[in-house]
Parts: C-alpha cells; structure tokens; sequence
C-alpha cells in the first residue's frame, strides 16, 4: 500500500483534503500507513458518481453485469494471495485464515455470476379472463455497506457482489483500521470491467456513515458489527425512510451431549473459539457441557488453550495472530480478569502473553472460563476475542434454554451421535443459523447468512437472499381483449 490509503471514487484514487488516521500494523504497533477520511466536497464527489453510474448499470443486460462479475471472479482467485498478505498486515489474522476468507468472499461473487437466472420474474397465464400476470424485479439506485474490521474482504464481497449484480451501485464505508484490502477490491474490480462509479470506497467516521445514510441519493444500507451500532444504523435508515439490514452481535453456544467423542468435540470448539483470536461473530464463545462431562471437556480444552502457537500472521508457525487494536486487547484482557468476580474459575489465562521480538503487538492468548453463571459479565457480553466460556447444566432442555434466554441469536451447535437429540435441537435452537456437529454453521453462498433476536435488525438475509433487498418487485397486470367494454364501480375479482 501506498503510506497514504486514499478513498475509490469514480475509478480512481482520491485522497481528500480532510484528517488523516494512522493504520497499525497489529503484529508489532508500528504505523503503515495512513487513511484519508472523507470531507464534505468527498462525500458530495461519491454520491454524484454513484448517482451518475447507475442509470446505464441498470440498463446494462444481466448477462453483461454476469460477464464483468465473472472477470472480477477471476482476478480475485489470481490475487488471492496479495489479498491476504493485505489483510493480515492490517487485520492481523494469519495469513492461512485470510486465504479463507477470501475464498468465502468468492462464493458469493460466484452467486452473483448467476445473476442471469436469479433475476427472473414470474408469470402466470389467464389470472382473469383474458388477463395475464407476471413480476419483474427492479434495481434500487445507489445502496451503501458499512463493514466491519474483521472481514475486510469477504463482507464487503457478500454485499457488493450480489448489490452490483442486480444493477446497483454500491458504496461502501469499510472500517478505518484496516482500509486497505477496499482500495485494492475496487482496483480489481476496474480491470475487470465494471464502469466508473459502479462500486465506489469512502473512508470516515460515524459523521460521515450519518452523511451517508442521511443522502437522498442512497436508498438501502448494509450493515455488520456491533448491535449498538447496528441499532442505530437501523433507527436512522428507517427514519430516513429506507430499508436496511444491520447485522449485530452475537454469543455463540455450542452443546456438548455426553454421547458426543469428547475429542472431537474439543477441537471444533478450539478452532472455532479461538481461530482468528476470536475476532468472527460466529465464534465459538460458550461451551455448553451436558449431564457429566464438564470435567473431561475442559480438560481436553485447557491441553488445547496451553498448546495454541501465537505470533505475527505472516509467520507459517503461528495459528493466531494479534487482535486488531491496543484497545481491543485491553478490553479482553479485563473480562478475564475479572470473571472470578461472578464466580466463574478461570483454568487458562494466556491474555496477558507477549511475542517475543513482538512486545509492542496487540497479542491477546487464549482463555478458558469455566463454571460461568449465565449472569455474569463475560457470559452476557460479546468479548469478540479468543475467550471461551464453559456452562454447565444437567438436560438438553437447559441447554435449549440457555440459548433461547440469551439477547443474542446468530448461531448454535451441538455435537452428539443421537439423530433425535440433534433434530430436537436444530427445531428449537433459537439462532438463525444451526449447527449439527459442525461448529461454525454458516452456510454456502446458496443459501442466506441469518440472525435473530439482538443479532440482527429489519431486513434480513446476506448472500442468497439478497436479491430480493437489493432489487424491488413490480407486479404487471395486462389484457389485450378490446370487446371488453362497460363501466363498473365495482371492486370485484378477475
């Protein structure tokens, strides 16, 4: 990256003439870079290009839109590796993982690549005498997404794929801390084809996503992160008059039955509690023991939480890199320390480890708490960090129960060999998306990624069902029998 990180307006690099952020590296502290945030006459340049882009997007056949995404598909498998060398040196995750992510990313502009059949209307023949029926689906304008700092690539991807497939424009609002994986997408995106204006990046705090969402010109939001945040979003889109799909928090459960193979279970709940240093809102962050086999799972969990190798993301050696910021560490660091307030017995605390030759990054080690009370602190919030809580209860029931008491919703699993344990809990599990013997169940790109409850406001549906957000429908109704004559002030039927 250059050392200043610009905004991505009308197919090229902008840096405007307002603050500048310094980008760390999280691995070591060091600045690499700096982010230019938008100011008024920026803002005011995005909004004219994406406005100015859309009418002949729109216009432009499906097939076409489908050829351009199909070339972008392309250069991203070509520079996947370029892309996750960028995320790890601003995100701080390893390198491996943000392979990973870039190729969740793809699905979804794979999805889109199908634009062709998903935009297909329906008809129906003779809905009235000599009445025909039939629905075409509308593109929307310029549609924005506001995207969190631990997917810098594959939630700006699920957004903007499907949002410019359906003949939008798209602006999106990525997080100051890691900025730069948006610049290169919409580099790529030009080689491939896609007009200026098309898909536009714009840097800058909460006054500039406020600035955004407040436009005339935008007319859906996207969003992922926090549920206060998320709650705001929706609270000012709905007001603003447009339709909106905030995505929040989340505390993911996952049940262990005693017939489950311990090990096995072990693993899943390492990998998907403390990968990524716990910076996924699908993370694993509650273990929930059934009947008698908290002693043998925390055991087996606490030789996995000693073993994890922590160090930069570029090093091969390391499966967890640092968390993105010195205030995120610290804030992980104090839910641990003090979660023996409530009660709870914290088996492994690596928290507070450095890296050697590494002192100044924003490391953060595994923990693992058990005995936690469903009341505390560190059970209640999301600690978004490499923090696994362990819960202990007798029956399935109180484990269903724990799941449906919780504000949040966005995923679930159990791990058992009983088929009627594990269809119980994939109809009653209160979470959008469930796992059976799967840790981390978020679906193909085929399918929607979903929440509930505090997990998610308005709209909906990520991937797959975002065709219908990011397009309005338009119900024809047609006759061409002109012996059709009379005037009737009737309501009536066809």
């Amino acid at each position: 990256m250059s050392s200043t990180i610009p905004h991505w307006i009308n197919g090229q690099a902008h840096v405007s003439a307002g603050e500048q952020l310094p980008v760390l590296n999280p691995a070591t502290g060091d600045p690499i870079a700096s982010v230019s945030l938008a100011d008024a006459d920026t803002l005011k340049q995005a909004l004219a290009s994406a406005s100015a882009a859309f009418p002949a997007w729109r216009d432009l056949p499906a097939a076409r839109r489908a050829q351009v995404l199909y070339n972008f598909r392309n250069l991203l498998r070509e520079h996947q590796d370029e892309l996750a060398a960028l995320i790890s040196a601003q995100h701080g995750k390893t390198v491996d993982d943000a392979r990973g992510e870039v190729a969740r990313g793809l699905d979804s502009v794979e999805l889109a690549c199908g634009v062709p059949a998903l935009l297909k209307g329906e008809t129906s023949e003779q809905t009235g005498r000599g009445i025909d029926t039939f629905s075409i689906r509308h593109p929307l304008g310029v549609t924005l997404g506001i995207t969190p700092f631990n997917f810098p690539v594959m939630i700006p991807l699920i957004m903007a794929s499907v949002a410019i497939a359906c003949g939008n424009t798209f602006i999106l609002k990525p997080s100051e801390q890691d900025p730069g994986p948006a610049i290169r997408l919409g580099e790529l995106f030009k080689q491939a084809g896609l007009p200026d204006g098309v898909f536009t990046v714009l840097h800058g705090r909460q006054e500039t996503v406020e600035a955004l969402i407040d436009a005339p010109e935008v007319t859906a939001v996207s969003f992922v992160g926090s549920t206060a945040v998320g709650h705001s979003v929706y609270k000012r889109a709905a007001e603003a008059g447009k339709r909106a799909q905030p995505f929040g928090g989340a505390k993911n459960h996952l049940v262990v039955m005693p017939d489950a193979p311990i090990d096995v279970a072990a693993d899943a709940i390492a990998s998907a509690g403390f990968g990524a240093a716990g910076q996924r809102c699908m993370a694993v962050s509650v273990a929930v023991a059934v009947g008698g086999v908290g002693d043998e799972l925390v055991a087996a969990l606490a030789e996995r939480a000693r073993t994890v190798v922590i160090g930069p993301g570029n090093d091969p050696k390391s499966e967890i890199g640092p968390v993105v910021s010195a205030a995120a560490q610290q804030r992980i660091r104090g839910i641990v320390a003090t979660a023996e307030n409530s009660g709870a017995t914290v088996v492994v605390d690596r928290t507070g480890e450095q890296v050697p030759g590494f002192e100044n990054g924003f490391y953060v080690g595994p923990a693992l708490v058990d005995h936690v009370e469903k009341s505390s602190a560190i059970y209640r919030t999301e600690v978004f960090g490499p923090v696994v809580c362990v819960v202990r209860v007798d029956t399935l029931d109180e484990a269903l129960a724990l799941i449906r008491d919780h504000q949040y919703g966005n995923g679930a699993s159990i791990f058992t060999a009983s088929g009627g344990a594990a269809r119980r809990f994939q109809r009653e599990a209160s979470a959008g998306m469930v796992g059976v013997n799967v840790p981390i169940p978020v679906p193909v790109a085929t399918y929607a990624v979903a929440g509930w409850k505090s997990s998610v406001f308005g709209d909906t549906g990520l991937n797959n069902d975002s065709w219908r957000f990011y397009t309005q429908p338009k119900y024809i109704t047609t006759r061409w029998d002109e012996s059709v004559t009379g005037v009737d002030f009737g309501f009536r039927p066809n």
